[in-house]
């Protein structure tokens, strides 16, 4: 879209209208957005479209984009997965802010379970988000809408946020990259850092070249901000041939207390994907990262951040009676148990970080099973609901605590069609080399050229050649 646009056989409102009609298209079935900017775009193109008449450059100028719903929008509201009478904003998010800067224009809002608490896109407030490559399973959660509309064609790239797999586990479950960065790397701005550090923005796309252009357009701080990682180019680092890595083989699940099991498909498919990283000359080894009590410091940070999101809503009757339980949790440990979870990070770190003094990159599955059918998690209690997630997921949240960056790549499908994806982990400010490996995979795998069945043909008919 970016070099259509420069050479001026596109248009940003042909793109923008093209975007609009698959979102009007497909909402009845995948129910993607929350909020579609239909008016507010169009505006938003026509601007661009005049700026590149007159020789103007920039990174994203013209091109429709989405972002999560838990970001805010001047004139928006912003509902992050609740019901409620929320007040439009009458300021942009940083990382959304950055990507005006950049040209982008902003269709819409996408769906979000409610606090983004969840690794599926249903709740009372809005229904259920459904997966474009079978509408009968979820795209994941939290950062499903984005997902889905990513998948499906709707968007060519969107933001999402990342807490404990948010960006990563639906990117898994639509056949999509999904980048988790470092934390601080995309503004979390107004807040000076999410959920108590464990949540960061990220970016979903279908290639690595268009996760890494919208990375780069939306990183940088506000001055406000808590964490200021060390700067990278994203766009330089997708274009570079990695060294020859020693990458770790994890199936290991950090210690939880609960039943979780690794699922057959979803192991083979991530040993495959082991074996092409060898056929490009790499050394695999098996290898598990020393995660220790690792567990005891997400749940402080997880609910304590449930708690103070739930004090901004307007109407707390209107919640999930799961979410009340959150904050119940968070109420207990929000004190000394959270000061105390803070303070583990930096052992923590040293802890888990010790294999990177042996392997560049750790390879683990994203998720444990493939996609969850629509409803499977509906009317459980607080409780069971945990144990359910903690199984389907339990690979991507370690990270979070961390703070440290991964990025899911597609490891192919099951027998019934679903995306299975892996992750590939590393330490602080490994973005380059997590990206140039990614690139390097997607070129011998092809995953872009794969679509999500009905959708493909739809994009065609809807806007031809663009």
């Amino acid at each position: 879209m970016v070099a259509a646009l420069s050479e001026g056989t596109v248009s940003a409102r042909e793109l923008t209208e093209c975007s609009l009609h698959r979102i009007a298209a497909a909402q009845p079935e995948l129910n993607a957005f929350r909020t579609v900017r239909a008016e507010a775009a169009l505006a938003e193109a026509d601007a661009a479209d005049r700026r590149l008449a007159a020789g103007e450059r920039l990174p994203l100028l013209g091109v429709p984009l989405a972002v999560k719903d838990d970001m805010d929008v001047t004139g928006e509201r912003t509902f992050f997965g609740c019901a409620g009478d929320f007040p439009a904003k009458t300021a942009d998010s940083e990382a959304v802010r950055r990507l005006r800067a950049a040209g982008a224009v902003i269709v819409g809002k996408t769906q979000t379970p409610e606090l983004g608490q969840w690794p599926f896109t249903e709740g009372g407030a809005f229904g259920a988000t459904r997966n474009p490559w079978n509408p009968a399973y979820t795209p994941g959660g939290s950062s499903g809408g984005s997902a889905a509309a990513v998948a499906a064609g709707l968007v060519p790239a969107a933001l999402g946020s990342d807490g404990a797999g948010s960006v990563r586990i639906p990117a898994s479950w639509t056949h999509l990259i999904g980048v988790k960065p470092q934390r601080g790397r995309i503004s979390t701005w107004p807040e000076p850092e999410s959920f108590h550090g464990l949540t960061v923005n990220g970016v979903l796309a279908r290639t690595v070249a268009d996760a890494a252009l919208l990375l780069d357009a939306a990183s940088g701080p506000h001055p406000e901000d808590l964490h200021r990682p060390a700067l990278i180019s994203a766009v330089e680092a997708a274009r570079r041939t990695p060294r020859r890595l020693r990458i770790a083989l994890s199936f290991a699940m950090p210690f939880t207390a609960t039943p979780k099991s690794l699922d057959p498909e979803v192991r083979s498919a991530v040993e495959r994907l082991a074996g092409r990283l060898e056929s490009l000359g790499h050394e695999v080894v098996p290898e598990d990262p020393r995660y220790g009590p690792i567990g005891l410091t997400f749940v402080p940070r997880a609910t304590s951040g449930v708690r103070d999101w739930v004090s901004r809503v307007p109407d707390a009757a209107l919640l999930d009676p799961r979410t009340h339980e959150a904050v119940r949790t968070g109420r207990i440990l929000g004190g000394l148990p959270l000061r105390a979870a803070r303070r583990a990070e930096s052992v923590l770190r040293r802890r888990v970080g010790e294999i990177f003094h042996r392997f560049d990159v750790v390879l683990t599955p994203t998720t444990a099973t493939p996609p969850l059918r629509i409803g499977a998690l509906s009317g459980l209690g607080a409780m069971a609901t945990d144990r359910a997630m903690i199984a389907a997921c339990p690979y991507a949240w370690t990270w979070n605590v961390l703070g440290w960056p991964g990025v899911n790549i597609p490891a192919g499908f099951t027998e019934d069609g679903l995306p299975v994806g892996a992750q590939l982990l590393g330490p602080g400010d490994s973005e380059p080399t997590l990206l140039s490996l990614a690139a390097q995979v997607e070129s011998a795998e092809g995953w872009a050229g794969r679509w999500a069945g009905e959708w493909a043909e739809q994009w065609a008919g809807n806007c031809g050649s663009r």
